[in-house]
């Protein structure tokens, strides 16, 4: 909902800037860019995991310790209409995440209380692009879609679990995602600066061996939540 509302929130005010300095006459560049069927480019940025917990009983919510993150990865777009592109954004995200337990009797030392959770991903989103009209040298615009990834550090296939210091995993969660940004028309080149959630909806957690685990005995789902800050140049 948070996300619905700050979408709605840009729109509202990209309309309401073409009252202003974005409708004065300018020198257009790249005049003929958006016009190609097909365009390619790449992107570097950040991100920042979370993890979103159900609970079967209740119990003191496990904390979560995120770390800004990086990706890279490469652009293709297909051109659909003058107003909506098809887009794939195949990557790498690398992330850490740490969680922190309550104190439980079960655990035997306090190095039992962190768990480090490491991520390096293949992303590979699919995603509809939905642009505005062009304000001399700027576009706004807003993406939805799905993804999936393959999780290269998820130890789903670990046979030690929590018992050996190792959380697992799965390897390939699914994820839907929004976001918005704009593109600015540079003279050499189209640079555009976007942000975007995306949220897991699949289950993640691999459970350990004994059903009664301190670390993953109580959770009934655990799914990933993120911001991705990218800045993709075309």
């Amino acid at each position: 909902m948070r996300v619905f509302i700050a979408i709605v929130f840009f729109l509202t005010f990209t309309q309401t800037s073409q009252a202003q300095w974005l409708t004065r006459s300018r020198v257009q560049n790249q005049q003929n860019f958006d016009k190609k069927p097909i365009r390619f480019g790449y992107y570097l940025g950040f991100n920042n995991y979370d993890y979103n917990f159900d609970y079967i009983a209740q119990q003191e919510d496990i904390e979560v310790t995120r770390s800004i993150g990086f990706n890279v990865g490469i652009v293709a777009n297909l051109r659909l209409s003058d107003y909506i592109d098809l887009r794939t954004e195949p990557g790498l995200s690398f992330t850490r995440r740490d969680l922190l337990y309550a104190p439980d009797p079960r655990f035997d030392s306090e190095q039992d209380l962190i768990r480090e959770v490491p991520g390096t991903y293949i992303y590979l989103p699919l995603l509809l692009k939905f642009n505005t009209k062009r304000l001399n040298n700027v576009r706004p615009f807003v993406t939805v879609g799905v993804s999936t990834t393959v999780n290269l550090s998820s130890n789903e296939k670990n046979p030690d679990d929590n018992f050996a210091g190792q959380f697992r995993t799965t390897t390939s969660p699914f994820f839907y995602e929004v976001g918005f940004g704009v593109e600015l028309y540079l003279y050499f080149f189209k640079f555009t600066p976007s942000i975007r959630g995306v949220f897991a909806t699949t289950d993640e957690l691999v459970r350990d061996n004994m059903g009664n685990s301190p670390w993953t005995g109580n959770i009934s789902k655990m799914s990933s939540r993120g911001v991705f800050l990218n800045f993709t140049f075309q």
